[in-house]
């Protein structure tokens, strides 16, 4: 029996052409073609807040031919009821990537910490402050649902004002339309250097050595947080073993590689490499929070 891979693997991203994930897979695919010695080719199955192609992951025939860019609204869906699709219905390759979630306020807010923020939204009615830069249920939007649920915040009384992405929400935010911002550190960065924003907190335990200035969630409030979105490869539940192992031994050399690393440090996103099961114990981790989360935020339909 040959070894594998023995012809093209295709790789869905469920989401659209040009952004974020699609650039992530673009890179991870070229470097995957390099070690397999195949091509790898990407196909984007954009739509439904990334439904339809972590559902077309799932669906996929599991001969280790078809793959795909997982993302943490994998983590959401059921939960949700807007599908089915979960991490039980894949099968767990590498994850390459983590983007911590930071929290961003207005350069004019009167907040001066993450203590003064979380009093106000505690102390005031449901509604008073206001959240964008994502849609409901979304990754970060769970991640400061999180921080506000371990600091004793109702995390329904922050609103959110559904936005496609950080800079709709930071233009809002600016405009006072909003009061915070959730997003990635870096998707802050023009805003921040404008003067125009502040970022008071990273949800990671250590301070980011690109940004050291932001203190950690838990420099912050004394309790401590890694929370934010993820991206991984996954393949359909029932992937033949030597498929798995032969992928994931090929992403940790791509995430590994100079290229990949100064890639993603050049726009800004987190490298991280776990193996298949610490990635799928990762998602299974993801999956019981969200369900937490979207329940205390009465989001479960």
């Amino acid at each position: 029996m040959a070894a594998y891979p023995e012809r093209p693997i295709q790789l869905i991203v469920p989401w659209s052409a040009g952004g974020g994930t699609d650039a992530v897979a673009r890179f991870v695919a070229s470097g995957l073609e390099k070690e397999l010695g195949k091509p790898v080719n990407v196909i984007n199955r954009a739509g439904a807040g990334g439904v339809i192609g972590h559902t077309a992951i799932s669906r996929a025939k599991a001969d280790g031919y078809t793959i795909g860019l997982a993302t943490a609204e994998l983590a959401s869906y059921h939960w949700m009821k807007t599908s089915p699709v979960s991490y039980k219905d894949m099968t767990p390759i590498a994850q390459v990537n983590f983007d911590a979630a930071a929290i961003t306020i207005s350069a004019k807010s009167e907040w001066d910490s993450v203590p003064a923020m979380f009093d106000d939204i505690r102390n005031n009615p449901v509604g008073t402050y206001k959240l964008s830069g994502i849609p409901a249920g979304a990754a970060y939007h769970l991640a400061l649902a999180q921080a506000l649920n371990i600091n004793d915040v109702d995390p329904k009384n922050v609103v959110v004002v559904p936005s496609q992405g950080a800079a709709p929400g930071f233009q809002e935010l600016v405009a006072g339309g909003v009061q915070i911002v959730a997003s990635s550190v870096p998707e802050g960065k023009t805003m921040r250097d404008a003067g125009l924003v502040k970022t008071i907190a990273v949800m990671t335990e250590e301070r980011s050595s690109a940004y050291p200035d932001i203190p950690t969630i838990g420099e912050a409030t004394g309790r401590p947080l890694d929370a934010g979105t993820w991206r991984g490869l996954v393949g359909p539940k029932g992937m033949p073993d030597e498929a798995v192992q032969a992928i994931s031994a090929a992403a940790k050399k791509v995430t590994e590689s100079d290229e990949f690393l100064e890639f993603m440090a050049r726009t800004g996103f987190g490298v991280k490499w776990s193996s298949p099961e610490d990635f799928g114990a990762m998602m299974a981790k993801s999956d019981e929070l969200s369900g937490e989360l979207i329940e205390k935020l009465g989001l479960a339909n």
